[in-house]
């Protein structure tokens, strides 16, 4: 049994990875102070760092969150590409750059990115952007980890349980049931994979 900290367990991308993750200890932690173990915010590195300190001993860690804004590519403003850089992009960097001095020998991180950036849709700019950047960085940083440690990024099509809130935005694309997903963050952390982008699509 490993300790993974789940960044975001109680969002619908956090509950598909509780699915493929039930048979490990897990601490969860996000934005809220109430609805979690731990409180942290990705955009912040002295939150981060607090949280790896306060945990203590960890195997994994599987981060689910990511604020991105959507808008029409000319109307974006640069406080509206900053946000999503900061949070989706940057902050994910930084639960690998931090995280890699906390965690335990050959433990491993998951990153989240979307299908977006290989099947753009209108408004998506900034997340299919940041999606590509950090399915890129997972590929190459995989190299230069120490101490045996594994980093992968799930990146999928849109949920099932969350087809209500995006299905209108993504006509023509086929949602996939969470638990699906669910097995490919189960295969990132219990595998021997790195550097990989996990595709999950109908």
């Amino acid at each position: 049994m490993k300790t993974i900290i789940l960044i975001g367990a109680n969002g619908k991308m956090g509950q598909a990875a509780l699915t493929g993750l039930g048979k490990h200890k897990i601490i969860t932690a996000g934005r809220s102070a109430d609805n979690y173990d731990f409180q942290v915010d990705i955009t912040s590195e002295a939150s981060l760092r607090k949280l790896y300190e306060d945990v203590g001993h960890f195997d994994a860690v599987v981060n689910t969150v990511g604020v991105c804004e959507y808008a029409n590519f000319t109307e974006m403003t640069e406080e509206q590409w900053m946000s999503t850089i900061l949070s989706k992009m940057m902050g994910q960097i930084n639960i690998v750059r931090i995280g890699q001095e906390y965690i335990a020998d050959k433990g491993s991180f998951t990153l989240i990115t979307g299908i977006l950036n290989t099947k753009p849709i209108p408004f998506a700019i900034a997340d299919a952007t940041t999606s590509g950047a950090i399915d890129t960085f997972v590929k190459c940083v995989a190299f230069e980890m120490p101490r045996g440690i594994r980093v992968n990024s799930i990146n999928p099509t849109v949920l099932e349980e969350a087809w209500d809130v995006y299905g209108e935005m993504m006509p023509g694309f086929e949602p996939v049931p969470g638990k699906l997903v669910g097995k490919a963050f189960e295969r990132s952390v219990d595998g021997f994979i790195t550097g990989q982008v996990i595709f999950v699509d109908a």
